[in-house]
């Protein structure tokens, strides 16, 4: 009959094979022009935080006017404080004597050759976590099951001290190891004979 001829040709391998060809091509495609588009975001950097500030902002008007994700709110700051510790962080922690002889360590005196410090966590990649996790975050405000009771106030105090630890802390790291992770350019340090001569003067 005519039903059972359909349901061959359906069943046949060449036509299964197409389909799924067809949907791999499709998501390749969409994956393509995904990276092409955050490529061409990459230089921008005051342009893609100003979207995902603007995406911030959406988020907490919808947590400020409906009063609700309250623990949506936290564990999004929460991200974002590990993110931002990350991003302030050396890739090669000197605290840990984890030393990669193959890459650039922090210099630790004066007189030694001035190494380019790169992050644990690149700007772009802090950026499209952060990004990534305030869209999430502002999709769960849609849905009331995400709304789970909780006395607000002890979270804000939770997050406020873990704030204060935790910034203090790594602020102890900068001193101890002397780096200054908002750095540009190439320093140029003095030796001891240069320094001479600026006093005399």
């Amino acid at each position: 009959t005519i039903m059972e001829a359909e349901i061959e040709n359906i069943s046949q391998p060449g036509v299964i094979s197409k389909f799924f060809k067809s949907i791999s091509q499709a998501f390749t495609s969409c994956f393509q022009r995904y990276q092409s588009l955050l490529d061409k975001w990459t230089p921008h950097a005051v342009s893609r935080w100003v979207a995902t500030c603007l995406i911030l902002v959406a988020f907490m008007a919808r947590v400020l006017i409906k009063r609700g994700w309250y623990i949506v709110t936290y564990a999004l700051g929460i991200y974002h404080l590990n993110l931002f510790i990350a991003f302030l962080t050396p890739k090669i922690d000197p605290s840990m004597g984890d030393y990669d002889d193959d890459g650039p360590q922090l210099p630790t005196t004066s007189n030694e050759e001035f190494r380019p410090f790169i992050r644990r966590l690149p700007e772009f990649k802090f950026w499209y976590s952060a990004t990534k996790a305030s869209v999430i975050a502002l999709i769960c405000t849609f849905f009331d099951f995400f709304d789970i009771p909780v006395f607000w106030p002890i979270l804000v105090m939770y997050f406020i001290t873990l704030f204060c630890l935790t910034m203090k802390r790594q602020i102890k790291h900068m001193i101890k190891y002397k780096y200054i992770p908002f750095t540009h350019g190439k320093p140029k340090y003095q030796t001891n004979e240069e320094s001479k001569l600026v006093n005399s003067k």
